[in-house]
């Protein structure tokens, strides 16, 4: 009887698994090398000719006034910072919002029986995503906000409860309490829609019966904002002209405006063209089962086929929003004060460029990760469960 005798391991200096590790350790070396080569060639030279490397400049007073907001320019580099970080958010958040919605539906008019929808929904995206997003903001803000919109002194009021002018859009808004209250209270509404969807949804599935989700949910979530609204004192103030001025709502900044517009605008070709492939891609199966069962087309798309084409577009839907954040960063070329804006502006002024933007790079990245945490615990939550 043969025995078979084990096969030796080759030594360590021809071990593929020990090549490539030790490969991988040399790079990461060399890597962290150039880092703390570059770090220490930056001091050094900064020392040399009096540039501060720390990040007391943040207590220095700012010494510029940020539009729109009551920020004062003896408050620190420190306040700055928040301002322009919150008007970041302010126009990703919206801009991701709008874009979504508009790409969604340019997605779904591409796919339209109707020719002329059809067809503007394919002239849209394929004139669009093929300029460059600057041309479109300097379009935007020169073309639309400046040459389109009228003076303060003829500013459109449609309906008495808007102002629109070159010097921003004015839009009804809340008073008589504090946004965080109306958080507060939209946050409880929100909450029990979502509790009692699920306990609907679970009762639909034990019974058979119609679950009406979204019907209970929702009215819920209407009752709590509105007895809310009216308990704790909040009403609404609409905008008026009053000489060079408009009183009352909240006023959009022209900037905001122009930018926020193109970078919807932008961002919404891409996303139609996402929606569009993810619709392809849901077996024609699904639809025609669902005709089958005497679902109007708008049935059929909302119940059937979105949610599984939502399903493969999630993945590529979080790049592009990363982009529109990113992107928001070009603000700072007409004045609207973002992060980009106020690094640049705080610089200027004299603080150290490297601590300035360091600052400015890490929010852009922690922002981008919380967004990519957030598109992939979606992506899960839509994903198909393997049995």
């Amino acid at each position: 009887m043969t025995t078979v005798e084990a096969p030796q391991r080759p030594p360590f200096w021809r071990d593929v698994r020990v090549l490539s590790w030790a490969f991988q350790l040399v790079v990461f070396a060399l890597v962290a090398f150039f880092i703390y080569w570059l770090v220490g060639n930056y001091q050094t030279n900064a020392e040399r000719v009096g540039i501060s490397t720390n990040f007391d400049f943040l207590d220095q007073p700012a010494s510029f006034e940020i539009p729109g907001s009551e920020f004062s320019q003896t408050q620190p580099v420190r306040d700055a910072y928040v301002e322009g970080i919150l008007n970041t958010i302010r126009i990703s958040v919206v801009g991701i919002v709008l874009a979504t919605v508009l790409g969604t539906l340019i997605g779904i008019g591409r796919l339209s029986r109707n020719w002329v929808v059809s067809r503007l929904a394919t002239v849209y995206v394929e004139v669009v995503r093929n300029l460059p997003l600057l041309v479109i903001m300097v379009f935007t803000f020169l073309g639309l906000v400046l040459q389109v919109l009228p003076t303060i002194q003829e500013a459109w009021t449609p309906g008495g409860i808007m102002v629109f002018s070159n010097r921003g859009i004015a839009v009804p808004w809340y008073e008589g309490n504090s946004g965080t209250v109306l958080f507060l209270l939209f946050l409880v509404g929100a909450v029990g829609w979502w509790a009692l969807a699920r306990w609907r949804q679970g009762v639909a599935a034990r019974t058979g019966a119609p679950s009406r989700a979204g019907l209970i949910g929702g009215g819920f979530f209407v009752a709590v904002m509105v007895i809310g609204w009216f308990a704790l004192g909040f009403s609404v103030t609409t905008p008026v002209v009053e000489g060079r001025l408009s009183v009352g709502g909240i006023r959009l900044d022209p900037s905001y405006f122009a930018v926020l517009v193109a970078l919807v605008v932008y961002t919404a070709s891409h996303i139609a063209e996402i929606v569009r492939g993810s619709i392809q891609a849901v077996p024609k199966g699904q639809g025609e089962a669902a005709s089958a069962l005497a679902l109007s087309g708008f049935q059929r798309m909302w119940f059937i086929v979105l949610p599984q084409a939502m399903r493969i577009a999630i993945p590529p839907l979080g790049n592009q929003y990363l982009n529109l954040i990113k992107n928001s960063s070009l603000g700072a070329g007409f004045a609207y004060f973002e992060l980009t804006q106020v690094t640049q502006i705080t610089v200027g002024n004299g603080s150290p460029a490297i601590p300035a933007f360091t600052l400015a790079l890490a929010f852009y990245v922690v922002l981008s990760l919380i967004t990519s945490a957030a598109v992939n615990i979606a992506n899960r939550r839509f994903a198909l469960v393997q049995r």
